[in-house]
């Protein structure tokens, strides 16, 4: 049993994993019984079924102890105060139909957090490889442009000496060495 439970849980890693929709992969994967267990951990564990309890509590004892101290209401109580012996047996025999119920739901929600975060790792690699690629080919393009840069003005100065015309350059340090000239009235 327990080897075909992991073997069942690697087959839904993998097929998350494989896939852009894990959580399909995960529901398509589960038992039955997981389903069941799934969804019971799922509505437990809220505020409305805490709610839920916390009027069914309020209710049981009140009417019992009501119905035990108050004979004028003519109410039968079920359930005699102080003891409320059916309740806690109920109580009880829920805590423990639910205990390991839960348990089974929170090992599902686990193997399926496991598959989400392993088709998360899977798509992040991806990209991590994607990024890694394009970053080189800037690189690649960056040196080619620089190399171009260095080869247009390696053209610039030949030209500007086959014409004895001055460069950007020079034209700034000729013209750094000059007084500028004020105008005179």
């Amino acid at each position: 049993m327990i080897g075909s439970r992991s073997e069942r849980h690697r087959k839904t890693v993998e097929a998350a994993a494989a896939s852009l929709h894990p959580n399909k992969a995960v529901r398509e994967n589960l038992s039955p019984l997981e389903r069941l267990a799934a969804a019971v951990t799922d509505k437990v564990g809220t505020m409305g079924f805490f709610f839920i309890i916390f009027a069914w509590t309020i209710a049981w004892t009140s009417y019992n102890i009501l119905a035990s101290k108050v004979p004028s209401l003519h109410w039968h109580a079920f359930d005699p105060f102080p003891a409320f012996v059916a309740y806690l047996l109920i109580s009880n025999v829920i805590q423990i139909l639910l205990m390991p119920l839960i348990m089974v739901g929170q090992n599902v929600q686990g193997r399926h957090s496991e598959a989400r975060a392993e088709a998360d790792f899977a798509v992040n690699t991806k990209a991590f490889a994607d990024t890694e690629r394009i970053l080189k080919r800037l690189e690649e393009q960056d040196a080619r442009l620089l190399e171009l840069a260095r080869t247009s003005e390696e053209i610039l100065r030949r030209l500007a000496r086959a014409e004895n015309v001055p460069t950007g350059q020079e034209e700034a340090a000729a013209g750094a060495g000059a007084q500028p000239q004020v105008p005179t009235e």
